[in-house]
């Protein structure tokens, strides 16, 4: 038996996007897996949707932004499932450019809510769960971003939260490894999703001028994520970046 078949993987912002493809993966590689997103309706026309052999799926709304519902969230994948071996902060939102003067403290306050808020509540269930299950540990991998690296023009309240997601992974990574939790961060460029769509017409750069980017099919990323998902306890991919090729993003500025 695949030794993959009994594993358990929490997707937040499963509903589209990466987490839509990184859940679908996990679950045609035998992964039981909660998906977990706002919009309920989406989430189960994912997993009507999912071919191939595959493993248990449940749908669970949530929000991120609200402890009691992440607490719940963990609490019916426990429930169902018996305990959580993988939890992948996907969930995430990016702000049209805007000015540092002309943002609104609602802006910037609803992406600390949800990039880093969001993913300290579910990485905080998910160590409480990993903690205490038999046997105990997992991991934890966090969606970050190359804008942690190389920040676009007018995009401060993204840039900033997704830079802390990486002190929160190192720090989660130090702080598990006395409870067998492993942690890792992706960060991924120009991936092929309807949230980059805009890409394609054109974007604008560090200096000024406004070109078309190249993208990537999601599903490679979703390979990324079932293959750190996979490892065994002892291993453990601590930061990936998964990009367009032909991305502008080494010397970018």
């Amino acid at each position: 038996m695949d030794n993959r078949r009994n594993k358990v993987a929490l997707v937040t912002g499963a509903s589209s996007g990466i987490g839509k493809a990184s859940a679908q993966a996990l679950l045609q590689a035998g992964f039981d897996v909660v998906l977990a997103a706002r919009r309920r309706e989406l989430l189960d026309r994912i997993v009507q949707e999912t071919d191939g052999p595959s493993g248990k799926a449940l749908a669970v709304s949530a929000d991120v932004r609200d402890e009691k519902s992440v607490a719940e969230l963990f609490r019916r994948a426990v429930e169902a499932f018996g305990r959580v071996d993988v939890l992948f902060n996907n969930a995430g939102v990016s702000i049209p450019e805007t000015p540092i003067e002309e943002y609104t403290l609602e802006q910037w306050q609803n992406a600390v809510d949800v990039n880093l808020t969001g993913v300290f509540l579910c990485a905080r269930e998910a160590v409480r769960v990993m903690k205490r299950q038999n046997p105990r540990g997992g991991r934890i991998i966090n969606n970050g971003s190359v804008s942690a690296q190389a920040p676009r023009p007018d995009s401060i309240a993204y840039a900033a939260t997704k830079t802390a997601i990486t002190g929160l992974t190192r720090s989660l990574a130090l702080d598990g490894r006395k409870h067998d939790i492993a942690c890792g961060q992706i960060d991924i460029g120009n991936a092929a999703t309807d949230m980059s769509s805009r890409m394609t017409a054109g974007t604008r750069q560090a200096d000024g001028s406004v070109r078309p980017e190249p993208r990537f099919d999601v599903r490679e990323v979703a390979k990324t994520i079932v293959f750190m998902a996979s490892l065994p306890p002892d291993a453990n991919i601590f930061h990936i970046t998964i990009m367009a090729a032909q991305m502008p993003l080494v010397g970018r500025g």
